[in-house]
């Protein structure tokens, strides 16, 4: 067997193949390329195989993106260049750095984007790029432990600001609401008053605070609506004889119970919004506080007829002042019988929104002869007669009465005021659309009553959608006359006023009232309120016949705008006039 060649087999001649290779070095060689020529054709050579292969639409795309990133940069440079100052400046060769620009820039080192990681150029830590990552001195994103720290030393290398003072506004409009018109800077035991219920949860103990410190920091816990089982301790004195809580909603039953355990020498309880106070914890007061002379309870719908009348019996006798609110379930008149029957030596006795008492109630009241103050807001639908009845036998001892919400009273209930009670200091008669004005001037006109300190007349109106100004033949509600009858009665002693919603009072009364000539020196709170007469003109007024003025209500006076608020005075309401709720007067001269 002869053995052949394999590759002549397959026509492949070795040395062809030799003389190829020896040709194309020497055509190479010929051409005088160096190796770098040859680096950059190899190069051109991929570029033109990568470009060739790529499709129209990338080469577009790539074309776009390279676009924006130049202009991208453009913008950049740009914004630095008027952050420096340096906008319009010509660069080297009388040109503009934007000419300088060239599309080499896109090769630079570029930020990461938010959601790459990159490192942090101060601690080398690996972190995810976020659109918050700040930049570091070098220009390298920073992570964020050492952000924070960097913006913590520029914050104290920056010199500080002086702090504006921070304004109360909204605590202060709240103090003028509930009466408080003391202006200025607060004196140092109310401060530390309220710096103490600011930070209650931190106090162990009041100490030997004086009883009426007590009173002040339970009205301002309980308008914070902090007075807790935990801060109700701190008031568990035994050696106190009052207690005074205003709201008592965040109050259990036991909680109640540890105040009449505890305080031994009670005479006087105030407890308002006492809504689980129930029977066995009364029964205990009865049986273990027998001191009591002064009791206020508050919204205790839980405790029965029975146990009230309990009550009345086993405290009737020592009893002097009893004032009973929002009651919706108890409290009938046969639970009242009991009290009349008992409770004998009362001076003061306030019953109000007490809806289980019917409109006979108020006679009731006329069998206790040694009363010297009367509040009653119990039944909308009172019989005139009965009402003239109770003023006519009780009212000779009388020094403060208020009749609130007693719709059907009518002329009569005034007559009989005007001939009954002559040592008044304080009358309120509100909410009535059936007495007219010449009953009000009639009241006043020839009154052997000494003058009032305290006069609440708002809401006596007619009330007619049709006819909103009322009869102008026969008044309704106190109008023109009444009013000026009572500023001629008790405007030299007068020290608290609310004619609210009185609509019927014209300008030409109030004008002639306050004149500027005629003074109320003792006139320290007014409330004219939805008077829809009152101007710039008559607030000014005023001010001008009131010396001692320290607090104005005038919501729903839109004709008051640009009146000029004596210093020392604070305005509520006023809206057309400023933005503010409470307006605190600096206008100094005169008016």
């Amino acid at each position: 067997m002869s053995t052949t060649n394999k590759p002549s087999s397959h026509n492949i001649s070795a040395a062809q193949i030799h003389d190829e290779h020896q040709r194309r070095v020497l055509e190479a060689q010929a051409q005088g390329q160096t190796n770098e020529e040859a680096l950059e054709q190899d190069n051109d050579k991929e570029n033109e195989e990568e470009s060739y292969s790529d499709s129209s639409e990338t080469k577009k795309k790539r074309k776009r993106k390279e676009e924006r990133l130049v202009q991208k940069i453009k913008q950049e440079k740009e914004l630095k260049k008027r952050k420096l100052g340096k906008k319009g400046k010509v660069g080297k060769g009388g040109r503009d750095d934007d000419e300088d620009f060239t599309p080499n820039l896109m090769y630079e080192k570029v930020q990461k984007l938010p959601g790459q990681l990159e490192h942090c150029e101060i601690c080398e830590k690996r972190f995810t790029v976020t659109p918050y990552s700040k930049n570091g001195p070098n220009g390298g994103l920073l992570c964020t432990k050492c952000s924070k720290a960097m913006k913590d030393e520029e914050k104290k290398a920056q010199p500080k600001k002086p702090r504006a003072p921070r304004g109360r506004r909204r605590q202060t409009e709240s103090n003028r609401l509930d009466g408080q018109t003391q202006l200025g800077s607060r004196s140092l035991l109310e401060a530390c008053v309220e710096k103490v219920a600011d930070n209650i949860n931190d106090v162990e103990a009041f100490g030997d605070l004086p009883q009426f410190l007590l009173g002040r920091l339970s009205q301002i816990l309980s308008k914070k609506r902090v007075l807790t089982p935990r801060t109700l301790e701190l008031f568990l004195q035994s050696e106190l004889d009052s207690i005074a809580i205003y709201d008592c909603g965040r109050l259990e039953e036991e909680d109640f119970q540890k105040i009449f355990t505890f305080l031994h020498n009670l005479e006087d309880v105030n407890l308002r919004w006492a809504g689980q106070l129930k029977d066995p914890v009364l029964r205990y007061m009865t049986e273990h506080n027998r001191q009591i002379k002064h009791l206020q309870l508050g919204a205790a719908n839980l405790v029965s007829n029975e146990c009230w009348r309990h009550v009345f019996r086993a405290l009737g006798p020592q009893l002097e002042s009893l004032k009973i609110s929002e009651l919706n379930d108890s409290m009938d008149d046969k639970t009242l019988q009991e009290l009349v029957s008992h409770c004998t030596q009362l001076t003061r006795i306030k019953l109000k929104k007490c809806f289980k008492l019917s409109g006979n109630a108020p006679l009731l009241l006329a069998l206790l002869g040694k009363l010297r103050h009367l509040s009653l807001n119990v039944s909308y639908d009172a019989p005139p007669e009965i009402l003239k009845d109770l003023v006519n036998t009780v009212g000779s001892n009388l020094q403060t009465l208020s009749l609130e919400g007693m719709y059907e009273a009518d002329d009569s209930v005034l007559v009989a005021i005007h001939e009954n009670c002559h040592q008044l200091k304080k009358l309120r008669f509100t909410d009535n659309s059936l007495c007219h004005d010449s009953a009000f001037t009639s009241l006043f006109e020839g009154w052997e009553n000494p003058p009032l300190r305290f006069i609440d007349l708002s809401s006596n109106r007619d009330i007619d959608n049709a006819n909103p100004d009322g009869p102008s033949d026969v008044p309704v509600g106190l109008a023109s006359d009444g009013f000026q009858a009572l500023m001629a009665h008790s405007g030299s002693n007068l020290e608290r006023l609310s004619i609210a919603s009185c609509r019927h009072i014209n300008h030409e009364s109030m004008s002639i009232v306050f004149d500027g000539k005629k003074q109320y020196p003792q006139l320290a709170d007014m409330d004219i309120s939805f008077l829809p007469t009152v101007d710039d003109f008559l607030v000014s007024s005023v001010f001008k016949s009131c010396p001692r003025l320290k607090r104005l209500v005038a919501f729903g006076c839109f004709r008051v705008k640009t009146v000029q608020i004596p210093k020392g005075v604070a305005v509520v309401g006023m809206s057309n006039a400023q933005d503010t709720m409470v307006v605190e007067g600096n206008f100094i001269g005169a008016l």
